[in-house]
């Protein structure tokens, strides 16, 4: 039986996130991943079952990383405008450290994959319901439908990353998103969300 090297497997999975990204899901085969890290195929499966169980590792690890980077000096008890803008300059920091794992959760995460029951409920996902039950019961924003709440708290972030990760914004014209525009752009969605 062959040993498991963890390097290896750190590199296929990377190799992996890179032809996702590139080529979407439907790019990703076991063979164009073994000739890209320069292993055989039943090589991958030592450390993957399948193409399904190489995904789905995928996506946890990849999580794993925005969790712990997002969730860097957060509490759920802080300050709602305070912790809405320490969760905007991490997940924007996360985003410059690894724009790779970013585009592949964005495609992840609008793939019938994400249903699978290797990805279960999360640290992040409770703390953010913590952090915005604590904000409505101190009366600091209303009472939403979460979809209404995430469009305004979110929505302008995501669009801004958006036109920083593709380098360009409306015609064309090239744009990088700076901390001065987020700043901005907070300031602007906060209001939007504060009772009163």
């Amino acid at each position: 039986m062959r040993v498991k090297d963890e390097q290896k497997a750190a590199l296929i999975q990377e190799k992996a996130i890179e032809m996702i990204v590139r080529e979407g899901f439907d790019g990703l085969s076991m063979h164009k991943l073994a000739k890209a890290v320069d292993i055989s195929v039943s090589t991958i499966y030592i450390y993957f079952k399948n193409r399904e169980d190489l995904l789905n590792q995928l996506y946890i690890d990849v999580m794993a990383v925005f969790v712990r980077e997002t969730l860097q000096d957060f509490d759920p008890e802080m300050d709602f405008e305070a912790g809405l803008w320490l969760q905007w300059r991490n997940r924007f920091r996360y985003i410059q450290r690894y724009p790779l794992h970013y585009l592949f959760s964005e495609q992840f995460r609008h793939s019938p994959l994400i249903r699978h029951p290797a990805i279960g409920k999360d640290a992040f996902r409770q703390a953010m319901q913590q952090f915005t039950a604590n904000a409505i019961r101190r009366k600091q924003i209303p009472d939403l439908p979460v979809e209404v709440y995430w469009a305004l708290a979110y929505g302008p972030f995501y669009t801004l990353v958006g036109f920083h990760v593709h380098n360009n914004a409306f015609f064309d014209k090239p744009f990088r998103l700076s901390e001065a525009v987020l700043k901005q752009t907070f300031e602007r969605t906060i209001l939007s969300l504060k009772i009163g």
